[in-house]
């Protein structure tokens, strides 16, 4: 039986509910690597993110974010220059966000990116954002539908995470 110490530690920050026991891990690499830096970035900051979300449209954004004031981020991992040269479908993001950043490492040529979106350099530990994304507010019924989808997906990832088990 736990002491209540005990409790208190394994207890998460603002639930109350204990903790999910994770083994330590080998830092991921490439893509993988930034996903997590931004990820610990945003968190650090009060900012939810869920990697892999289908939008609207059909495509697929690298990370979904939602701040304190239910503003929504998408980031978009380039972890090389080619896949930066290969991908130009970024520019379908735009209207399923407030704000739209491009994610790299450290040694990726930040010159290619444009000029209308956020930077942020990472690596599997952290994120610095060397630039701020412009704002690009958007319509109240696109807002609203994309909070209840992140919501659902996210309330979904949870019980899968809970219950592995469980019926599709």
């Amino acid at each position: 039986m736990e002491t209540n110490d005990e409790q208190e530690r394994l207890s998460g920050p603002l639930t109350g509910t204990a903790a999910p026991s994770v083994a330590p891990t080998v830092a991921p690499t490439g893509a993988a690597a930034i996903l997590r830096g931004v990820r610990r970035h945003l968190l650090a900051r009060g900012t939810a993110s869920l990697s892999e979300v289908v939008l609207g449209n059909g495509r697929r954004a690298d990370i979904l974010a939602i701040d304190g004031a239910g503003r929504l981020l998408i980031v978009e991992i380039k972890s090389s220059r080619a896949d930066f040269l290969s991908d130009r479908k970024w520019h379908e993001y735009r209207p399923y966000c407030d704000a739209l950043s491009f994610a790299v490492a450290a040694d990726f040529p930040q010159d290619l990116l444009p000029e209308d979106v956020g930077v942020l350099v990472a690596d599997a530990y952290e994120a610095l954002e060397v630039r701020p994304p412009p704002p690009h507010p958007l319509a109240p019924a696109r807002r609203k539908a994309l909070l209840l989808r992140f919501a659902a997906l996210a309330a979904e990832r949870l019980q899968r995470l809970e219950d592995p088990e469980a019926p599709i």
